[in-house]
């Protein structure tokens, strides 16, 4: 993928083809956004205008790679030895200092196969605080033609040391964006249960059940999409350790996604409940995110306003609850059986 694939409404794109342009590119980059998957992307894309061997040039300056030299498809593969990523490992789904300090290794070195090295960290917000640390001094003083730079969907929980030595592009925004159908049907279906009478402990278990279900299958998804990416489908015959380390990484690299959705899912949630309360307010169907949602209006009817405003409390903080080592389905039976329907 080369920029010029990007939308021409990609804003974040084209701020880095002009730094390219003007001699300007940062040290450090904090590439936020709703979808790792495009971060990634741009980021390659980035990875590959610096080492392209046959870029398109404005000024005389590369501003985009050819997506088709060598090294293009080197980087491509995840085979090139002047890229190098880092991502979640651990069981615990964190960037271990171990990870780090080797990453400052090797990008101190100097580039063997193109002009810049460059460093790409998936989900920077995963930094363990020893591993944040160790990286502050490179990122103050980073090796020269290196690029580095750091992805995440959930800035607020990148520390700030990390963050102020960053520049920071926005790749897409996040706030009240229209429901994908998959998102609409299974909100459609959960507000018409929860409108259902919920005196009882079976109809909470029910809602669970639909919430769980929901989570399955985009976990599932998840597995089936980045495992048939995975270089582990392209290449068989590795080293043990390489085919290890692709393992790790795969297996770390759905959990992150896993957890994302998740944490997308139970916002559309949140954002629901929302409705509700503007509706115990009586206020204006413009003013809603989901007024072709039914069920939201019978459930005001029930609650008074500071009981709907609760409920936002309660999902909020089973958020934050699942960012901690809880078991997921704890976390959520407990959350659901607070909420006040």
């Amino acid at each position: 993928m080369a920029f010029r694939d990007f939308s021409a409404a990609e804003p974040g794109a084209r701020q880095l083809q002009r730094s390219l342009e003007r001699g300007r590119l940062a040290h450090a980059y904090l590439f936020i956004g709703g979808h790792l998957q495009t971060l990634e992307a741009v980021a390659q894309t980035l990875a590959k205008t610096l080492s392209c061997l046959r870029p398109t040039r404005a000024g005389g300056t590369p501003i985009d790679c050819c997506d088709d030299c060598a090294n293009c498809r080197k980087i491509e593969h995840g085979n090139h030895a002047d890229v190098h990523w880092v991502r979640p490992e651990s069981k615990s789904r964190v960037i271990l200092v171990d990870q780090i300090r080797e990453l400052i290794r090797e990008i101190n070195l100097k580039p063997t196969e193109g002009g810049y090295k460059t460093a790409i960290i998936v989900a920077a917000d995963r930094l363990k605080v020893e591993a944040a640390n160790a990286f502050l001094k490179t990122l103050e003083e980073p090796p020269e033609k290196s690029a580095l730079i750091l992805l995440t969907t959930e800035p607020a929980r990148v520390l700030e040391t990390i963050r102020s030595r960053c520049l920071r592009i926005n790749f897409g925004g996040d706030d009240a964006r229209p429901l994908e159908s998959g998102q609409a049907d299974w909100l459609a279906r959960f507000s018409e249960m929860a409108a259902a009478e919920q005196k009882s402990l079976m109809g909470r278990y029910r809602l669970m059940d639909v919430l769980l279900q929901k989570l399955s299958e985009m976990k599932a998804a998840i597995e089936a999409d980045l495992t048939a990416r995975s270089p582990l489908q392209q290449y068989e015959d590795v080293e043990k350790d390489l085919r290890e380390k692709w393992e790790d990484e795969l297996t770390a690299g759905i959990e992150a996604e896993y957890r994302r959705q998740r944490s997308e899912l139970l916002l559309v949630l949140q954002r629901w409940l929302r409705d509700i309360w503007l509706h115990t307010l009586g206020t204006a169907a413009e003013r809603l995110q989901f007024p072709g949602i039914a069920g939201a209006a019978a459930i005001a009817r029930r609650l008074a306003p500071n009981q709907a405003l609760a409920n936002l409390d309660v999902v909020e903080a089973t958020q934050r609850l699942l960012h901690t080592n809880v078991q997921e389905a704890l976390a959520l039976e407990v959350g659901l059986l607070k909420l006040q329907l």
